[in-house]
């Protein structure tokens, strides 16, 4: 089974995907959308809906994870990240991929059994499961990783 992990955001969109096959990890594929900032939030949404189609058209994942917003402590990004999220839903929704929605408190608890874990010990739970040495540089990537990783523990 391919799952696609997707940390979505306004900035920087991070995506994972993995193959797992009941009992084994396999990186597939890892990377980010960026938009530029000085760009209008329409023609930013735009690009993550092409580069997201781009994605799901060349990688055909069984199944896409996504973080769930909940809560933002930061009142000037909720909305830009729920449009991009929402971008995002559409391009799955077209093409008729299943969704499966997590809180990064969800996805903290499930990898490492601890609900407030914090991004090292994520990063070292990623990095346990797929058995590597390295990660991909960018947290955002690393989380969509973790968001993957999670949806195969809740199967």
């Amino acid at each position: 089974m391919k799952i696609l992990g997707i940390d979505p955001g306004m900035a920087i969109v991070g995506y994972g995907l993995i193959e797992y096959d009941g009992e084994n990890y396999m990186l597939l594929a890892s990377g980010s959308i960026q938009t530029d900032k000085t760009k209008k939030e329409s023609a930013r949404l735009l690009e993550i809906y092409n580069d997201m189609e781009t994605i799901v058209q060349m990688y055909k994942p069984d199944a896409v994870s996504i973080e769930k917003l909940f809560f933002f402590r930061n009142q000037t990004t909720v909305m830009p990240v729920a449009h991009a999220r929402g971008v995002i839903l559409t391009v799955l929704e077209k093409y008729g991929i299943p969704i499966f929605e997590y809180t990064p408190m969800e996805v903290k608890q499930v990898l490492t059994g601890y609900g407030r874990a914090d991004k090292k010990e994520v990063e070292q739970m990623v990095k346990y499961t797929l058995q590597a040495e390295t990660l991909p540089k960018l947290d955002d990537t690393v989380d969509a990783v973790a968001i993957a990783i999670c949806h195969t523990r809740t199967l």
